[in-house]
């Protein structure tokens, strides 16, 4: 199952590469993430219009944070992949991560009527432990060439979290931290991607 995860995101990457190369454009207006018809199933009119405004101003930091924290479980899943192969799960994520993400997984299979995370593990870590696994003594010489620091890795991840807890648990960000998100998530795409 790994290799195909491995394939399918590969292929992912070259048809983003592609579109872009084609002239898609990677930014779109709040509207674009609005969907009237989806709106109407949520029956979104009719909650208090002081909320919905709320949220219609931060729905383009949580796509772009919601974004960024798959890209980075895809980044640090790709390089454990690549240096431990099937065996990445048990070698390359610390045994109390891997515990709490394991009974995260055994509990949302309890729930048959909802939709679950999926069958990848690393939908099952939290935001948090992306940061640990790659600062972990047996996983940093796998990061290191991708970032030289350990202490800037530790900044930026705990900037997008805090902005992160704030967006994911209904809150508003005001301008300056809408502002340090996306400074940190240009730092760290220039960095791995250089």
């Amino acid at each position: 199952m790994g290799h195909d995860l491995y394939s399918f995101v590969f292929r992912g990457q070259l048809a983003e590469q592609a579109l872009d190369k084609a002239g898609r454009k990677r930014y779109v207006t709040e509207e674009a993430f609005f969907s009237e018809e989806l709106a109407k199933k949520l029956h979104f009119d009719e909650i208090d219009p002081k909320y919905v405004e709320q949220s219609k101003t931060m729905i383009t930091v949580f796509a772009t944070i919601t974004a960024f924290e798959n890209a980075t479980r895809e980044f640090v899943y790709s390089v454990l992949f690549e240096n431990y192969k099937t065996e990445w799960w048990t070698k390359g994520v610390q045994n109390n991560i891997r515990t709490r993400a394991e009974s995260r997984k055994a509990e949302e299979a309890k729930v048959k009527w909802h939709v679950n995370r999926g069958d990848a593990m690393m939908s099952y870590l939290d935001f948090g432990d992306l940061t640990k696994i790659m600062l972990s003594s047996d996983n940093w010489q796998l990061f290191q060439p991708y970032v030289d620091s350990q202490d800037w890795v530790r900044a930026l991840f705990d900037d997008i979290e805090k902005s992160r807890n704030v967006i994911m648990h209904s809150g508003v960000l005001d301008e300056y931290d809408i502002a340090r998100v996306g400074l940190n998530i240009r730092d760290w795409l220039r960095q791995i991607n250089a």
